[in-house]
């Protein structure tokens, strides 16, 4: 029988998604088969799958810890927010519906057979399955209808361990004020419980830990210390984003749009030691030293440009291309760098064309066929091949694009303006390939490594391994999942 697990936590941000990263690979080097699991996620940063469809990033990077490809059953719930009160529904990797909150509340119960579908698939073919919650069990506001804590551990019979994040304070009220807050058969579920983010000397928590055991009757699995390589693995959501990154002096600027989306692109450009990144954050200005600005994916492309201009941001563009800096477009970030943004069909809000920032000559009409796929790019100005992927809405044309950044399928791909100094482009990711990235760099004068990315995020998968063998009670998790309810 397969062995079942599931990492809730006492609060947000404690640490669930890498948690399970982790855990999947002590487990997977132990020669067990695992797979991640997390029946709903909600992130505009998602990853493309070999067959197409879309899962949030957080379970391919616990796909690669597995040493698998990511799979749609890994995350058979994406929501991705496209205003304050509603998102896009993606069901096992498919766009679904578009529902405010109070409309998603009415389909949780149809897209349980989805997400339990999902599960089932995964442990048909996996010796543990480790599942990651969302948000927390302690918002018992949410319980009726859940699918993505309590209601779903209770559907599939799935035990729980509690996380809980000692960094933010109140450790003990998070996770005694857990129990105290659920019903007794919620209760039931939690077998064990972690702390995790403890900075010091944890013999300094002792007592702490031990009220903890006393208050809940759970089994203590370890305290953890602060893991400090967690900034070499990619960011789950925009929550997460690091603000800097490297310490090089090629200056790269990235203004943080509202709805940004699918910014795993900084990451390997973050791991460049010649490189610093710079991520500017709603009300502060962009700088106008920079050497390149990058205006990153989006999942509202009309109301971040809006948003954009709202900062001031489009003047500070103009004036750090004055000063030379180049500008490169993204997905979403490309469409606004054309001269129009088209909605007939009103994909995104009300029918409307908006004008862009001109500073390619392309049009963009948003089209309600959204393309997903993973993706073989060239380098059209160096030859370097890179992989990558697709995830948009809307086709863009226009004179710029005879000047093509890539060649996608022997079809050219992206644009340039006349002057070379503004470049945009559809495709995600290839920042990742070592060649491609270098060659970039090094066109716009920038000093490149010749560092491996992926080779980087593995030692930090093995390192996070490690941490948790040496700071977790790996063996009585091991217990808890084979035990079962």
């Amino acid at each position: 029988m397969t062995a079942t697990v599931m990492i809730q936590g006492a609060g947000s941000n404690v640490g669930k998604s890498l948690l399970v990263a982790g855990f999947c690979r002590v487990f997977a080097r132990r020669g067990l088969t695992v797979r991640p699991f997390k029946p709903q996620n909600m992130s505009n940063n998602a990853a493309v799958t070999p067959d197409g469809a879309e899962i949030g990033r957080a379970q391919a990077l616990q796909a690669l810890a597995c040493g698998v490809a990511p799979s749609v059953h890994m995350n058979p719930i994406l929501l991705k927010p496209e205003s304050e009160t509603g998102a896009q529904v993606i069901v096992q990797g498919k766009r679904f519906a578009t529902a405010k909150a109070r409309e998603y509340s009415a389909l949780k119960p149809q897209l349980m057979s989805a997400v339990l579908d999902s599960f089932e698939r995964l442990k048909s073919e996996a010796d543990l399955v480790i599942v990651e919650g969302a948000g927390s069990p302690a918002e018992v506001n949410l319980r009726a209808g859940d699918i993505a804590n309590m209601g779903f551990a209770q559907a599939a019979r799935v035990p729980v361990v509690l996380a809980g994040d000692i960094d933010r304070g109140g450790v003990i009220a998070q996770i005694v004020g857990t129990q105290a807050v659920l019903d007794a058969a919620d209760n039931s579920l939690i077998k064990g419980f972690l702390i995790n983010k403890f900075r010091g000397d944890p013999r300094l928590f002792d007592d702490g830990y031990q009220l903890i055991q006393d208050r809940t009757g759970w089994a203590g699995l370890g305290v953890l210390p602060w893991f400090t390589q967690a900034h070499r693995l990619p960011a789950e959501d925009a929550a997460d984003l690091r603000r800097t990154g490297g310490q090089g002096t090629f200056r790269i600027v990235v203004p943080q749009l509202n709805r940004i989306a699918n910014f795993d692109d900084l990451d390997p450009l973050m791991a460049e030691p010649g490189v610093s990144v710079e991520v500017i954050a709603p009300g502060l200005p962009l700088p106008v030293e920079a050497d390149l600005i990058l205006i990153p994916g989006s999942k509202s492309t009309i109301a971040d440009l809006a948003h954009f201009r709202a900062q001031g941001w489009d003047i500070d563009l103009a004036a750090a291309m004055r000063r030379g800096a180049r500008v490169l477009g993204l997905c979403g970030g490309y469409q606004m760098l054309g001269r129009t943004i088209s909605d007939p069909e009103g994909i995104e809000g009300a029918p409307s064309t908006v004008p862009g920032l001109g500073l390619l000559a392309v049009d963009t009409v948003m089209t309600p066929d959204k393309r997903v796929t993973l993706t073989e790019a060239v380098h059209a100005a160096s030859g370097e091949a890179a992989q990558g992927y697709e995830i948009h809405l809307g086709k863009t044309e226009g004179p710029d694009r005879a000047r093509n950044l890539f060649i996608v399928e022997g079809q050219p791909e992206g644009a340039i303006s006349a002057d070379g100094r503004v470049m945009g482009s559809y495709l995600h990711g290839l920042f990742s390939a070592d060649g491609f990235r270098a060659a970039f760099l090094q066109g716009l004068g920038a000093a490149a490594g010749n560092g491996s990315y992926a080779a980087g995020v593995e030692e930090a998968l093995e390192a996070l391994a490690d941490h948790l063998e040496a700071h977790a009670d790996c063996e009585a998790l091991l217990r808890i999942a084979k035990a079962g309810l």
